[in-house]
């Protein structure tokens, strides 16, 4: 009769599938087929149980494994088991040898399943659960088969035979199991002995394909299921392309495994290849794009692209593909094929394949997720570096999300808005973000980009609240606790009573926000997607059995090493790794808060509390920024030497994002240790390279434009060119003031008191001194505040000797600070500030208390050389000559006045070493 023809993506039995089924009739055999028991503990079920189980649901590779690989992964199982399940596999396989051979064994096969129509069970029978995992399997595979055409159960018998025939090539002869194994109590039946399996595999399918050959007659078969059951079977699962096999070398280049073709619904009997289920597919693919995500652009770009270029042609319609391209041109910034791909994707799936968090709401638009389109393409544009283009791209997605009545797309479009306005420089967003959503503006209240940004922010985490999106409002705190860290908050009204308020910001609120963000973690569970959580389990598991750690361990029947692998390998984590790297997050948010409030311990500690706990689930750009901010405090506090051979490892380990945060750091370091030596000339060409990184050609980084600016006035500061490094840093306050960046100008301030110190203005350096102090008092800088006061009382002492016990009460009040917290060079002024103070001061002599002067200078001269700071060393070796001249101390003074002369040499001698820069990209 004619067969049912089958849907596109229909679940369909493979030889895979068939294998799978006669293991399950192992595990649980029915009352009316006699399988023989061949377990010895309850433990070697169990594991038969979890080994099918995994093999179900793990999506390591997008092909079914074939026989010759089914037979290796059961030798994991242990002991002789392996064997007697091998040989038990393959009868079975073989014995199918018509269509009704196969309709009685799926007929037998419902036997095994639990129900009311299981009838009585005996004691020690065991049965699947119908609606378990394996159950359900089984099921599908019952009904899939029912579905088949009678040239369907042809095909798929040629098939089966080819499964058993290409396991001969790779299969070798099965040795005799070693008897005399104690800890086995399994049986050898005699038949094992000196078998030859592989001649007796070979002559058996090559008379089962040779007597269907000359087979021309009709074989009886049986009715099929009504048409209604095939909207049952969901699933893709569709033969390979007969010329597109297992690539091995490419399978050693790569991780990923190709995919072949899914278009061809009917069992091809010359490929042998086959698609595993829409399940596991689709939890491959979301491997590889968390792969890509992590890795960046140290993801093979080509070797990636020619997997998905192959998958795109065998299966077109699997539109999934057109998104992984997207994201393998984005971390690759190839913006062409990145906007081409996007474009793609959206066009044929509407964007709906692959987006969980859009739900199918009754009502929506059938046509297509617009909205969602734009939120990707502002999403590029930002990545890009096109901030004005993803701004004008994601208000858009704004009014089609509040048109569609996609709230939850409106409330990722004003996180990425949020994301877009804190990182970017934007002075305004008037007739962009436009009247319709903000409630203050229809009123005409103008409201500067930092308060449209903390009302977005507010409205935002609301949003996600509202829609129970767990993961987005951890990330929405996570960026209020950013907000709060560096803005002052306002009134957004100005009229009415004004209520006294303190101008500061709240380390307060940043912590609340940021323990708010970490309690995601205990949340986790509503949100977990099987496909994640039990295909990583069951992938994981499944490799574990390939080692020999592991084959030792499950080889022994008795005792401690019966326990799974679960305690000996390995395992991935049960918490989803999107909710791991927003934790990981945090902790990189609390190490720059605590930089800028000052703690350079605590900054130091969750550092390394993300180096070390999250470097599997963080991406490469997250890691190497926790690596860098432990190589500048190795910097601050170890000195240039330790610091740069961390860096070299650390660009050794991170090529992806070598010349962005990394090359930014090596460029930090030369600049501060060529001021340090004096090599002016390599300072200002370290400044040129920042200023082309800082250029607006590859989008505006308005953090990187700073940090360019402010090395460039320090390094005209150390060549004495006083009005060019005091236009430069004016020009420079200017813009941050501009842009509200106001924990940058507090340093800009404090660069302009020391350009006034150092040219011999103390008057006029003394009014940027003290703004520099409000700045740091309203946003909680400590150290820089330490660093200021340091600043004033240099200040106070360039003004006279009858300031010199103010400018040393100053000081005093910073040490606890500056000695708690500081770096060698900050410690270093301290001493040396504190000894000037003492030698000013009229009243002191240095003939009762010699010590009190001596000691700082000896700790600055110290911690000096270890920067190689030659200016500042100077001036304590000729503070120290200064002070054993007036002792009398002759052979001391000598020594320290060599020292002294050897620093002043080297800074008007710079020594020239290899280029630094020669090799720098």
């Amino acid at each position: 009769m004619a067969g049912i023809v089958k849907p596109p993506g229909a679940f369909a039995v493979t030889p895979h599938k068939v294998s799978v089924c006669i293991l399950l009739q192992v595990y649980a055999p029915a009352a009316q087929i006699s399988v023989p028991f061949p377990f010895s503990t309850v433990n070697q079920h169990n594991r038969l149980g979890l080994f099918l189980l995994s093999l179900t649901k793990s999506y390591d590779d997008i092909f079914e494994p074939k026989l010759d690989e089914l037979i290796h992964q059961l030798r994991g199982i242990g002991g002789l088991l392996n064997y007697w399940l091998t040989d038990h596999l393959t009868s079975k396989l073989l014995a199918l040898s018509s269509p009704d051979d196969l309709f009685n064994f799926f007929s037998d096969m419902r036997g095994i399943l639990g129900g009311p129509e299981a009838g009585v069970l005996e004691d020690d029978q065991v049965i699947l659960d119908p609606n378990s995992h394996l159950g359900m399997f089984l099921r599908r595979c019952i009904l899939a088969f029912n579905l088949l055409s009678f040239e369907g159960a042809c095909h798929l018998l040629t098939s089966i035979g080819m499964y058993c025939k290409e396991a001969i090539s790779s299969c070798p002869p099965y040795e005799a199991p070693h008897l005399d194994d104690s800890s086995n109590d399994l049986e050898t039946p005699p038949e094992y002995e000196n078998m030859e399996l592989e001649n007796l595999v070979f002559e058996k399918v090559t008379e089962e394909i040779e007597a269907r050959e000359r087979a021309g007659g009709r074989v009886s078969f049986h009715l099929h299921a009504p048409q209604a059951l095939v909207g049952l079977v969901e699933d893709i699962e569709v033969p390979g392309d007969p010329e597109f096999k297992h690539g091995g070398k490419l399978r050693e280049a790569c991780h990923y495994a190709h995919p072949t073709s899914n278009t061809l619904r009917d069992l091809d009997p010359s490929g042998g290849i086959f698609l595993r289920t829409n399940w596991q597919i689709q939890g491959f693919l979301q491997e590889q794009a968390d792969a890509l995500e992590k890795q960046g652009s140290s993801f093979s770009l080509n070797d990636f692209e020619l997997m998905l270029r192959q998958l795109q042609k065998l299966a077109p319609e699997l539109h999934r593909v057109h998104f992984l391209r997207y994201l393998n041109g984005l971390y690759h910034d190839d913006c062409i094929a990145a906007l081409e791909n996007v474009h793609r994707y959206f066009d044929y799936s509407a964007g709906i394949e692959g987006f969980d968090f859009v739900p199918p709401a009754s009502g929506c638009n059938t046509f297509g997720r617009y909205e969602i389109a734009l939120l990707c393409l502002g999403m590029m544009h930002f990545h890009f570096g096109h901030p004005k283009q993803a701004l004008e791209v994601l208000t858009e997605a704004v009014h089609f999300s509040q048109l569609q009545s996609n709230d939850t797309c409106l409330a990722y479009t004003l996180a990425a808005i949020c994301n877009l306005l804190s990182e970017t420089g934007i002075s305004s967003t008037t007739g962009i973000l436009g009247s319709s959503y903000s409630p203050l503006t229809r009123i005409g209240i103008s409201l500067s980009v930092q308060q449209q940004l903390f009302v977005l922010l507010r409205g935002s985490l609301k949003r996600a609240e509202n829609l129970k999106l767990k993961r987005l409002v951890a990330s929405n705190h996570l960026a209020m606790a950013k907000f709060d860290l560096t803005h002052v908050q306002r009134p957004l009204v100005s009229f009415g009573p004004k209520a006294s308020m303190k101008l500061r910001t709240s380390p307060i609120n940043v912590c609340k926000e940021l323990r708010l963000s970490s309690q995601l973690i205990s949340e986790f569970g509503s949100e977990t997607s099987s496909m994640t959580t039990d295909g990583a389990f069951s992938t994981a598991w499944l490799k574990n059995l390939q080692k020999p750690m592991d084959s030792q361990v499950l080889s022994q029947e008795s005792g401690s090493g019966s326990n799974n692998a679960f305690q000996f390998c390995a395992q991935p984590s049960s918490v989803p790794a999107s909710v791991l790297q927003l934790v990981g997050s945090s902790y990189l948010l609390r190490a720059t808060a605590w930089e800028i409030y000052g703690s350079s311990s605590l900054a130091r500690f969750n550092a390394l509390v993300h180096a070390t706990c999250f470097p599997d689930v963080s991406s490469s750009s997250d890691t190497a920024l926790a690596y860098l901010k432990l190589i500048q405090h190795l910097a601050v506090f170890k000195g240039y030497k330790e610091a740069f051979a961390a860096l070299k490892i650390a660009a050794e380990k991170f090529l992806s994002v070598s010349k962005s945060r990394i090359l930014l750091l090596k460029l930090q370091l030369l600049h501060e240790r060529a001021l340090h030596r004096g090599h002016l000339k390599l300072a200002q060409q370290v400044c040129d390279e920042l200023g082309v990184l800082a250029s607006s050609v590859t989008g505006v980084d308005m953090e990187l434009k700073t940090e360019a600016s402010l090395r460039n006035a320090r390094t005209l500061l150390a060549a004495n060119q006083f009005s060019e490094a005091a236009a430069v840093a004016h020009s420079l306050f200017c813009m941050c003031y501009k842009f509200n960046m106001q924990v940058e100008n507090a340093s800009v301030l404090l660069l302009l008191a020391e350009i006034h110190k150092k040219s011999g203005n103390a008057v006029l350096g003394l009014p940027y001194a003290l703004a520099s102090l409000s700045f740091c008092q309203s946003f909680n800088l400590d150290l820089l505040k330490a660093s200021a006061t340091l600043t004033l009382a240099e200040l106070w002492l360039s003004l006279g000797s009858n300031h010199a016990k103010r400018a040393l009460s100053l000081v005093h009040g910073a040490f606890p600070m500056i000695l708690g917290q500081g770096g060698l060079e900050l410690r270093a002024r301290a001493f040396i500030v504190e000894a000037k103070c003492y030698l000013s001061d009229p009243s002191f002599s240095v003939f009762e208390d010699s010590d009190v002067v001596l000691d700082p200078l000896r700790q600055a001269s110290d911690e000096l050389q270890l920067l190689e700071y030659h200016e500042l060393a100077a001036e304590a070796f000729y503070l120290t000559a200064m002070v054993f001249d007036k002792l009398g101390r002759l052979e001391d003074r000598e020594d320290a006045a060599a020292s002294f002369k050897k620093h002043i040499l080297a800074l008007e001698n710079p020594q020239d070493e290899e280029d630094p820069l020669a090799n720098i990209f």
